[in-house]
């Protein structure tokens, strides 16, 4: 039974990708609706990702979506991690008050706040611009929840000794705690990068010229230009994919020591 959950769960996950990948390397004669599905491709072919290249600037739009999921994967280790260590180690009037509403902001539906943040943007005059997407996205709840549990996971011993020996707080954070706490960031980044890179929705409220396009909204425009030609689509699908895969196998070694830093002690 284990394996077999396990296999329906690798399906479930896995399939839909492996399915775009055979639909966008299947040749023009192939059916892509057929029955039963064909997973392998009978005339494989890469014709279609150069149709992606020749249709849109993809290079440009992945630009654009590079510097807004970097940023927002930095501005979220830097901010997360000084309001984890605030929370996790620093003892102040309203504690739990700050630690309840990070979590409310974690169950907060992005849509029913959608609109009073696209005012704040335009009122900010960065409507239009990267700055405006890359906003609501520099810090979230997760990644303060994820490195709060990882510096209470430390030990205090440690930072005791950093006291005795006249650390300031600021010393403290930066010199023994945050070094500590390397695989919980290498999570928020990646975590960070992934949810800013495959936001679809913002972007598209917030932009309106074509030049500052991510890519998953630039993509979207396959759906218009082939709407018969599925191969296509999935060509673009995959190539917004193969940033994150090489993220992750990038980072997977921090990734998975980074899982266990926050949930020794929580």
């Amino acid at each position: 039974m284990r394996y077999l959950l396990l296999l329906a769960v690798t399906l479930i996950t896995v399939g839909p990708f492996l399915w775009q990948l055979s639909t966008s390397l299947k040749g023009v004669g192939e059916n892509v609706y057929g029955y039963p599905p064909q997973l392998l491709p009978r005339h494989p072919t890469t014709d279609h990702y150069a149709n992606v290249f020749s249709t849109l600037p993809v290079l440009e739009y992945a630009t654009n979506s590079l510097v807004v999921a970097v940023s927002c994967a930095l501005t979220n280790c830097v901010f997360g991690s000084m309001a984890g260590y605030a929370l996790a180690r620093m003892r102040f009037a309203g504690r739990r008050v700050a630690f309840g509403i990070f979590l409310a902001t974690m169950i907060i539906p992005f849509e029913s706040i959608m609109v009073s943040e696209f005012l704040i943007v335009r009122s900010l005059r960065l409507n239009d611009t990267l700055i405006g997407v890359a906003i609501p996205l520099a810090v979230s709840g997760l990644s303060v929840l994820l490195l709060r549990n990882a510096f209470r996971a430390l030990p205090r011993e440690i930072e005791e000794a950093a006291v005795l020996d006249g650390a300031k707080e600021w010393q403290r954070f930066w010199r023994i705690a945050l070094p500590s706490v390397r695989g919980t960031l290498a999570v928020v980044a990646i975590f960070s990068f992934v949810f800013a890179w495959d936001d679809f929705l913002w972007p598209l409220i917030v932009l309106s010229d074509p030049g500052n396009y991510t890519l998953t909204v630039g993509i979207q425009y396959l759906s218009g230009t082939f709407t018969n030609d599925q191969r296509v689509i999935a060509a673009g699908t995959m190539i917004a994919v193969v940033p994150l895969l090489a993220l992750f196998f990038a980072l997977q070694r921090y990734f998975f020591r980074g899982v266990g830093e926050g949930g020794v002690k929580g």
